[in-house]
């Protein structure tokens, strides 16, 4: 069964999320807390997302130094695969162009393979801290569809450069992201759309919204997709605000409006618990809404925000 099939069994609205891998040398017990934290839930799936190198710069004497290439949090498909085997839970760990070329995209996909997990979610990823705007490592793996068109040609026999596969495996099936609000670089929604739509026909068999507080704007965007022939289940993503500081940042670092009447309540507060208080009720009232209208899925992004997940679910599910 992959993600599809259970968007599609007609048993109400699942509960997903996605997870961060531990950062490097921290070991595993604080993600594998959240997880048996919400495992009363029953999710159907989680998502472990992927993070690319970054530079840093070392001291190292005389005045000088020295550029280095380091990952945070690594182990995405290490990550994935244990928490399938631990916990039993359907894993969807991110594929990302950031950071890397086909011959590393390639042998993740063999070692995914090797480890039964077929589900996968499609993505460019995000520009280095360093650059202004997104530089690929590979020219070739520019744009998510680029991804897609690989993990395409994996699916049919075949390696990044043309060798067939002499014994070809599990084929995956796989999600993108989408934006309600669109995504930062398009020049406006309809470009958005002519992308999703893109994906959708190379074979993405659905979707996963960036995260936002006004559920008009999911209903529009799904009303607009619809119409531009997006048919694909489109799954909510959903983060509610448990700090002061996201008051600002959330709205920067991923370019969603907060509705007035959320930013009115979140402007009395003077500590982070009254904060994380207005993030749950608002974002119960926003669950409560999406899956009365029916949504496959409602899929949680948890970082900072385990405790109002497990309130928030326990009010709507």
């Amino acid at each position: 069964m992959n993600v599809i099939d259970i968007l599609q069994s007609k048993q109400g609205t699942a509960f997903s999320y996605e997870v961060l891998p531990p950062l490097k040398g921290t070991g595993t017990e604080a993600l594998f807390q959240t997880i048996e934290r919400l495992q009363e839930f029953e999710p159907r799936y989680v998502n472990i997302t992927t993070h690319r190198s970054e530079f840093v710069y070392k001291d190292i004497g005389n005045g000088l130094v020295q550029r280095m290439s380091v990952r945070r949090r690594p182990g995405t498909i290490a990550i994935a695969a244990a928490i399938q085997q631990k916990y039993g839970i359907h894993v969807v760990p991110h594929i990302v162009c950031s950071g890397n070329n086909r011959e590393s995209v390639e042998y993740m996909l063999l070692d995914l393979q090797f480890l039964g997990v077929s589900d996968l979610l499609v993505l460019r990823g995000d520009k280095a801290r360093e650059d202004s705007t997104f530089q690929p490592s590979d020219p070739a793996l520019t744009h998510a569809t680029d991804l897609i068109g690989q993990i395409n040609r994996f699916n049919q026999g075949l390696f990044h450069d043309g060798t067939p596969i002499k014994v070809p495996g599990q084929p995956f099936q796989y999600g993108v992201a989408c934006y309600p609000e669109k995504h930062e670089e398009a020049p406006n929604m309809e470009a958005d759309l002519d992308i999703l739509r893109r994906k959708q026909d190379m074979g993405a068999s659905y979707a996963v919204t960036q995260l936002f507080y006004d559920n008009a704007c999911y209903f529009r965007f799904v009303e607009r997709a619809r119409a531009a022939g997006i048919h694909i289940p489109i799954i909510p993503g959903i983060k509610p605000l448990s700090k002061m500081s996201q008051l600002t940042v959330v709205p920067k670092t991923f370019h969603c409006d907060l509705p007035e009447p959320l930013y009115h309540e979140a402007v009395k507060c003077t500590t982070d618990e009254e904060m994380r208080r207005v993030g749950i009720e608002w974002s119960v009232t926003q669950c409560r809404e999406l899956k009365s209208r029916g949504v496959p899925s409602l899929h949680f992004y948890t970082m900072g925000a385990v405790d109002s997940i497990c309130e928030i679910a326990r009010q709507v599910y």
